[in-house]
């Protein structure tokens, strides 16, 4: 007998596992603060370390096609575990690394750790978006919102362990083991909707018949022929570059406009608290007013946040600083969610684990570009010119918005 909706209430059991295992994969996005031992430690420079992120970034994005094709072939439960090991491992040898060479850095953490949680990220996104039809903008947003919450939780609790006796190195291989447990259970816990489930459809709202067009399964190769895949992509990767530029220096940014160091530790964390309300608020928006008023939103915030923290730098103002990391939370953590709800409206849920997989590479996009920041304030010796380039593509990403249209 099929079951109703109302009768499916795993499904937010499933939600709950998923943020709680999402939170835990977000570790990765802590990194201007798990940085911060290896400069003492080892000596290497700033373009070094934010190269290091940006490898991660983009060896994220290919694990989440790998995710996409092991969730496929050997299951949801096999997927994750594959995941926590290759996650662990990769924070576990970053622990060991003892005068090496930055290169060691860029397997372990860039390649090794990025690819666990790529695979993980994929397969939880699919597998408890799949329990909610009904809702793709708030269970996006509620995924993505414990993901962005993980460098207030995880990132400062590691500050605090790298500064106790137990040292940097201890708390990498706490770090690891802890994300293999988390990422190991979710596999255990977590499955698809059986062929028999019924699930509650969306309604169609005002904002859904503004933008109406007719619904269809696109496979990845048909949606790589859509010039609204493209624009988006495009558009999606410039505005993701804002706040993966400024993942990558946020401490550092604060430093500038003589924030305290404490002070600069804890507005990392608040730039990660915006990022998940700003995924959680987006999904919500995504559900309530639509695909195109939200993107465009979204678009406007992150010029407004380009704009702030360019000011903020410019004067040397603290408080325009810590509202300029605000703004570019909230704008940033907008990107995953509007990439999941996206990709699902657009291109269906038949194929949407694979075509999530390649539109999640807008994060690639923005970490290059994140890394060209990164050269340009080594070159510059500051950080105007950096963020006059980040408003430049923000404001080309509106003008790609406003024309994406139908696939």
């Amino acid at each position: 007998m099929k079951k109703s909706a109302s009768e499916l209430s795993v499904r937010w059991f499933y939600l709950a596992v998923g943020v709680v295992a999402m939170l835990f994969a977000g570790v990765l996005y802590a990194w201007s603060i798990l940085k911060t031992p290896l400069a003492g430690e080892f000596g290497w420079g700033v373009s070094e370390l934010a190269l290091n992120f940006t490898l991660a970034m983009s060896i994220f994005c290919i694990g989440g096609l790998l995710g996409a094709r092991l969730a496929k072939s050997a299951g949801v439960k096999l997927a994750l575990i594959v995941a926590g090991v290759f996650a662990a491992l990769g924070f576990i040898l970053t622990a060991f690394l003892r005068g090496s060479s930055v290169g060691m850095l860029y397997i372990t953490y860039g390649v090794l750790a990025s690819i666990g949680i790529g695979i993980a990220y994929n397969v939880l996104i699919s597998t408890v978006s799949a329990w909610f039809p009904d809702k793709k903008g708030l269970c996006s947003g509620c995924l993505m919102m414990g993901f962005g919450a993980s460098a207030l939780l995880l990132g400062n609790l590691a500050d605090a362990l790298f500064k106790s006796s137990l040292g940097w190195r201890t708390t990498y291989i706490i770090l690891g083991v802890s994300l293999c447990f988390v990422l190991v259970l979710a596999g255990l816990l977590l499955k698809k909707p059986g062929e028999g489930t019924v699930l509650p459809q969306p309604k169609v709202s005002k904002a859904a018949k503004a933008e109406d067009f007719e619904k269809k399964d696109y496979t990845s190769g048909q949606m790589l022929c859509r010039p609204s895949f493209w624009m988006a992509f495009i558009c999606i990767s410039f505005l993701a570059a804002v706040g993966s530029s400024v993942i990558s220096f946020a401490r550092d940014l604060a430093l500038s406009v003589n924030a305290p160091e404490a002070l600069a530790v804890f507005l990392v964390g608040v730039l990660s608290v915006c990022n998940g309300l700003g995924r959680i608020l987006t999904g919500s928006l995504f559900d309530s007013i639509g695909r195109r008023k939200t993107m465009l939103c979204a678009n406007v915030l992150t010029i407004c946040a380009a704009a702030v923290t360019l000011l903020a730098v410019s004067i040397g103002s603290l408080p325009l600083c810590i509202a300029g990391l605000c703004l570019t939370g909230l704008s940033y953590g907008a990107c995953p969610t509007i990439t999941a709800a996206f990709t699902s409206t657009f291109f269906g849920m038949k194929h949407f684990s694979n075509n999530m997989a390649l539109m999640t590479f807008t994060v690639m996009g923005g970490s290059l570009i994140a890394t060209v920041s990164n050269k340009i304030l080594e070159i510059t010796g500051g950080y105007p010119a950096a963020f006059m380039m980040l408003l430049a593509l923000s404001g080309v990403a509106l003008v790609l918005n406003i024309f994406i249209r139908k696939p």
